[in-house]
């Protein structure tokens, strides 16, 4: 893991590889992307290269890395570069780190590649650090399973030099890339998001041991003393809100739910485009493993409260009310009530932050 491109992860995961190999490990690379960085690409002589798979797609050809192939030729290893990669559509499956979790299931290990700008929980901080939107995404918890992250360090200052240089792109794109994501304060701001993000790595597994399941209450360990409840509406800013509860239960090793509230207990009689935001965003939800579920009630505030009570919640996530838009679900009143009724309970409030750009 790094904070940008050319800080090294692909270099170090190749020398990782060769080492592997020297001491008679089965290894193959399953794939690889050069970027014409020619130590780079030094680095993989003598490994073995598995074939792309070539896919037509709107009268263009790709290449994607071959899962089925790698899963025939069964290396001990397999080198795979780019993890947050989004495959062209017609692949079997819609991102990289999917192909990676079916080649783990099948048995094979796997050394791979990303950057702390495409962990889903940080895309919010990134956006205002950035200006910029990340859509490719890894959900936390594929990250969390992994046996190893290894932080691969650079200062700004070198990984600037490295771009006068031409090491990482060409003249002109590294020109473009300097007057954009990297600035230098960019790039401070990003290293210092994934120093954070490895030292508290560091310390969960510390305390938790690699690979422990968090205790549940009646499981024989030590129950959580913390559980966050998220209310899901139709608004945009209810995706925000869930990788911030996300977030926050990384750190305090909490359950997380995200709810949405409906007289009906299902989204039948809302209009198509309420519906189907409401459904995008506890789909969401469960891709981050956060527990979903649809209240019925016709007071809001008062079948979030009681789902609250039951379930033991210490804190509940809201979104901030906009006054720009006007939603039932979630307007002040909705806000307030909670805030009146949970006494016993932390609210968390929470708005859009605007990127630093602006």
């Amino acid at each position: 893991m790094g904070y940008a491109a050319g800080v090294g992860k692909t270099f170090k995961m190749l020398e990782v590889a060769q080492d592997l190999k020297a001491q008679g490990v089965d290894v193959a690379i399953g794939y690889f992307e050069p970027h014409s960085r020619k130590d780079t690409i030094a680095k993989t002589e003598g490994l073995e290269i598995l074939p792309r798979k070539k896919i037509e797609y709107r009268g263009s050809v790709f290449e994607e890395m071959d899962t089925d192939a790698i899963l025939a030729r069964r290396p001990q290893v397999c080198v795979v570069d780019e993890y947050p990669h989004t495959n062209v559509p017609g692949s079997d499956r819609v991102k990289r780190w999917e192909d990676v979790e079916v080649l783990v299931d099948a048995g094979i290990n796997v050394l791979t590649t990303m950057n702390i700008q495409h962990l889903e929980s940080l895309n919010d901080q990134v956006r205002q650090i950035t200006g910029i939107r990340v859509r490719e995404t890894i959900p936390d918890w594929v990250v969390q399973d992994a046996d190893e992250v290894v932080m691969v360090d650079l200062t700004p200052r070198a990984l600037l030099n490295r771009l006068e240089r031409g090491v990482v792109y060409g003249r002109e794109k590294a020109e473009r890339a300097m007057q954009n994501f990297f600035r230098e304060s960019t790039l401070v701001a990003l290293r210092e998001l994934a120093l954070r993000e490895t030292a508290h790595e560091v310390e969960h597994r510390h305390v938790n041991g690699h690979a422990a399941a968090p205790a549940k209450e009646g499981s024989g360990g030590k129950p959580k003393q913390h559980k966050i409840l998220v209310l899901v509406s139709a608004d945009p800013e209810s995706a925000m809100l869930i990788r911030r509860a996300k977030r926050v239960g990384d750190f305090l090793d909490a359950e997380c739910f995200a709810v949405a509230v409906q007289p009906s207990g299902d989204l039948s009689g809302l209009p198509q485009s309420d519906r189907e935001s409401i459904e995008r965003h506890l789909n969401f939800a469960r891709n981050l493993h956060i527990e979903t579920r649809i209240l019925e009630g016709e007071d809001a505030a008062l079948a979030m409260v009681d789902f609250a009570r039951r379930n033991q919640i210490t804190q509940i996530f809201l979104a901030r009310p906009r006054d720009r838009v006007r939603l039932p679900v979630l307007g002040s009143d909705l806000v307030q009530r909670i805030v009146s009724l949970a006494k016993d309970m932390q609210i968390v409030i929470v708005s859009e932050r605007e990127p630093l750009a602006r």
